[in-house]
């Protein structure tokens, strides 16, 4: 597991962290909890093959009574076309398609986004829901 990616706030703190397993920009990502729980695990990322699969997945996940709590949308920061469910453990999965952005170079520096390239939300002028920093792995 290598990080890939992180958001580095203005005090500097990290706000957030991208990791990867396999050629993809990200597998696996923590974030800081506003809630104040703590570091929590974020969400589990899946890579379908195209953005086509990613809209079927949530026509399925609509028809299946799953929460969809954001999406489908676009990442500002790195580009990718999502969408985000809760499974029914609470869990956050994200279906980000993958050609945004692989990692192909065994030694590619980790991206740092600013606080401020973050507080763009997502693209196309979305604004990031409140959940997205309130909602991390259930507590047990």
């Amino acid at each position: 597991m290598r990080e890939s990616e992180r958001i580095r706030l203005d005090n500097g703190r990290f706000a957030a962290w991208w990791f990867h397993f396999s050629l993809k920009s990200y597998d696996v990502v923590y974030s800081d909890d506003w809630t104040k729980h703590g570091n929590r695990l974020h969400h589990i990322a899946f890579a379908p093959d195209t953005r086509e699969d990613i809209l079927k997945a949530a026509d399925i996940f609509l028809e299946n009574g799953i929460h969809i709590e954001s999406g489908p949308h676009k990442h500002a920061i790195n580009q990718t076309f999502f969408l985000y469910v809760w499974e029914p453990g609470g869990n956050r999965i994200e279906f980000a398609n993958a050609g945004a952005r692989l990692l192909l170079d065994p030694d590619q520096p980790v991206v740092e986004w600013s606080e401020a390239e973050r507080r763009k939300g997502q693209a196309w002028g979305m604004k990031t829901i409140e959940t997205f920093h309130t909602h991390g792995t259930p507590l047990v």
